[in-house]
């Protein structure tokens, strides 16, 4: 069973889907808080599966061709990683027929859709727990959880001390995957969803289930239902160990958005990052180098314009490295039009459909990267090759190649004009040859085994 055949070409989505758009008012909570309103931890603001349905001609038209959804199972939480229900569409959101109708446009459209699966934790609410919260030491589901001693309890102020709970919180008990019944059923939700019309999943905290058997058999179940199904783990450093056959396809490539947002922000060097990108790429099988995701902003994180600090030229620039870097790009809802936002709650405003609040050239741009991307196999496929790292200039280029084809990447993070005659003779390109800039006009000539380039500050070229 190999890295589905899909994913070297995808260029994800990421939506949260209380956040993106509200597309049926009825199934709103009575409480609602305003659309425009800043985020809290616990306000819910009215997105749905309907509102994604209805922005399916937003998405097509900027160009991305799948979609990673934030967990969208019954919750008490607007994030939903407390899962109370993993059989049940969090009525909030929708239910069962708008998820099937999801999956019938969005596959219609050629985009294809993964979930998030939190499979480590459960909420306080889930079924299991609360039996034992009810009956205690009589609880049928006693083992289901890490239970230290009892009397159980799940609700007074501190950490869970009577059982092991998420980074000792008590409102998220870990499962004991040891126990046959729990494995039997989330795989049977593994399984379940896939054969609703998911394409995969993405693994929230994988890592803190390290059963090697546990995943072994999760990739068994999931790929039987569907072999071209894609497994993510959210892994946040480099981590071989947990890509191949017995594990994931691909992990989150944030070690990746370090050295992006490091190097354009100024505070990595070009030699440093180019070190992570070429160490990175080595540590995988090549088919598991371009099945990473690759994000600059998450749900998790600061977003990508508030981190650089509102320069869209830097943002601009950064985008430009995720998308030429080895691996599958992945959008945060909101990014290609410059939404800002802090760390968690503040990275998950709503997305302002006045596009009077867009940097409509920002989320040019982000179309011009797509096409690119689309258009060219070597991107989507090639090998990671460095070409230069020039600490003094702030310049880095590296190459791709796939056979005997190849494409050259410079950029400038300097605030300075720089005039470079850049050495290429690892690539494949001849004297005489003459390249073509991708991202706009302009052709350059090789000759003894240099090319010659003017490039204005925070820029970057695409040869090939």
């Amino acid at each position: 069973m190999s890295v589905p055949f899909w994913i070297q070409d995808a260029i994800f989505y990421q939506i949260f889907p209380d956040r993106f758009a509200n597309g049926d008012l009825t199934n709103d909570p009575p409480n609602v808080r305003p659309w425009n309103l800043p985020p809290t931890r616990n306000g819910f603001q009215g997105g749905d599966l309907r509102g994604i349905i209805q922005k399916i001609d937003y998405l097509r038209d900027l160009g991305i061709n799948a979609i990673y959804l934030n967990p969208i199972f019954q919750s008490s939480t607007t994030h939903r990683y407390h899962t109370t229900d993993y059989y049940k569409i969090d009525p909030l959101l929708g239910d069962l027929q708008d998820f099937k109708a999801l999956i019938e446009i969005s596959h219609q459209s050629g985009v294809r859709i993964i979930l998030d699966g939190v499979f480590n934790h459960s909420g306080r609410g889930f079924f299991a727990f609360n039996d034992i919260l009810e009956n205690q030491e009589n609880s049928p589901y006693r083992d289901w959880f890490h239970i230290k001693h009892f009397p159980v309890d799940a609700y007074s102020p501190g950490e869970a001390t009577d059982y092991l709970g998420w980074w000792n919180l008590k409102p998220l008990p870990k499962f004991n995957t040891d126990n046959p019944a729990v494995r039997k059923y989330l795989l049977g939700v593994a399984r379940y969803w896939i054969e609703q019309g998911a394409d995969g999943w993405r693994l929230d905290v994988p890592n803190e289930i390290d059963d090697d058997r546990f995943w072994l058999e999760f990739r068994h179940v999931v790929k039987s239902a569907n072999p071209d199904a894609y497994i993510l783990g959210e892994i946040w450093q480099a981590g071989p160990r947990w890509v191949g056959e017995t594990h994931f396809d691909g992990l989150i490539n944030y070690p990746i958005r370090e050295a992006i947002l490091g190097f354009v922000k100024g505070q990595l060097s070009p030699s440093d990052c180019a070190e992570r990108f070429e160490k990175t790429f080595g540590s995988y099988p090549h088919e598991n180098s371009l099945a990473m995701y690759s994000p600059l902003s998450s749900h998790d994180t600061e977003r990508v314009i508030s981190f650089l600090e509102g320069d869209v030229k830097k943002v601009e620039l950064a985008m430009l490295l995720q998308f030429t870097y080895p691996g599958a790009p992945g959008i945060y809802y909101g990014d290609e039009i410059g939404l800002e936002g802090g760390k968690d709650p503040d990275s998950r405003r709503t997305f302002p459909w006045d596009q009077n609040n867009w940097k409509h050239h920002l989320q040019s741009w982000v179309k011009k990267l797509i096409h690119l991307r689309k258009m060219s196999v070597i991107l989507r496929r090639g090998a990671y090759l460095p070409i230069l790292a020039d600490n003094e200039r702030s310049i880095l280029a590296f190459g791709r190649v796939l056979g005997e084809e190849s494409l050259l990447v410079i950029v400038n993070a300097s605030s300075k004009r720089k005039q470079l005659h850049l050495p290429i003779d690892k690539l494949t390109w001849r004297d005489g040859y003459t390249t073509h800039n991708l991202l706009d006009t302009g052709e350059f000539v090789v000759s003894g085994y240099k090319i010659s380039v003017v490039m204005p500050p925070m820029s970057g070229l695409v040869l090939q």
